[in-house]
């Protein structure tokens, strides 16, 4: 399955997407609740899944396909080249930090420029999305507490994360994290561990990537970050970005107002957003 939320923010309706058409999921359950925590814990993945309905054509915003998690968990440095690219050694443990889910925007949102950090640039990241409860995640448990994948862009306000001395205010300005477009159900891909990423902006490839090279593989990190870390359903869990970041080119190469910037995961789907001046 692949789910989305669609309508105007704040307003989004919880749907599949079924080849480019959409299916409303309150025309088929009128109580189901938004993708979100309470969806996970009372079970709507299985119920939704027998729906026979084809859906229909809509012209239609799509949002983040998770409202409202209770954390959104990046990985930093958690694939070699992009370590190496910004002259420091890999870890040797995962770099967790958080960003403000606040934050999260649709798969064709703008980009909003801050007014109080200039250098932004790009990081497209394969993210995962939790769906049962779990503490101590037991690595070979890992994949039972996924409820799916999706695309992120862990979009950076460099100037704030280099110079704040911490990372999540320039981690955290809003429409920072487009996600999107679907919650894609593990059933619906291949391989996770041999997905490409790419990264476009106004059409140039920056990054290209494989899930094959993350440092930290899924279970390791589930594990890792619930060892002391109660994960919720509706949780994010951010894998990292490959080599390719627009800080750590000669020179640096960053968003200004009227690039797009395109996200895409193969058997997941793309980001496309626009990039706009602050408000």
């Amino acid at each position: 399955m692949r789910l989305i939320r669609f309508g105007n923010p704040g307003e989004e309706r919880p749907g599949l997407w079924q080849d480019g058409r959409i299916v409303d999921l309150r025309h088929h359950f009128q109580a189901i609740p938004d993708i979100g925590e309470t969806f996970f814990r009372e079970g709507w993945l299985t119920k939704i899944a027998a729906v026979a309905d084809a859906g229909v054509p809509m012209d239609v915003r799509l949002g983040p396909p998770v409202a409202r998690p209770s954390k959104l968990i990046c990985l930093g440095k958690n694939y070699l080249e992009h370590a190496q690219e910004g002259h420091f050694d890999a870890p040797e443990k995962p770099l967790l930090f958080a960003k403000a889910p606040s934050a999260l925007s649709g798969p064709t949102d703008p980009i909003v420029l801050p007014r109080s950090c200039g250098q932004v640039d790009w990081e497209v990241e394969l993210a995962v999305v939790v769906g049962r409860e779990g503490k101590r995640i037991a690595p070979e448990t890992a994949f039972d507490y996924i409820a799916g994948y999706t695309v992120m862009n862990d979009v950076s306000g460099r100037e704030a994360q280099f110079g704040d001395g911490q990372w999540f205010r320039g981690k955290s300005f809003d429409t920072f994290a487009p996600l999107g477009p679907a919650l894609v159900t593990p059933d619906e891909i291949g391989d996770i561990k041999d997905l490409t990423l790419t990264a476009r902006v106004d059409g140039q490839r920056m990054q290209t990537g494989n899930t094959g090279d993350l440092i930290f593989d899924i279970p390791h990190l589930m594990a890792y970050i619930s060892e002391d870390i109660t994960l919720l359903p509706g949780d994010i869990i951010s894998t990292g970005t490959p080599a390719g970041v627009g800080i750590f080119r000669d020179p640096p190469i960053t968003l200004a107002a009227g690039n797009v910037v395109t996200c895409r995961i193969d058997g997941i789907g793309e980001l496309v957003n626009p990039v706009v001046a602050p408000n």
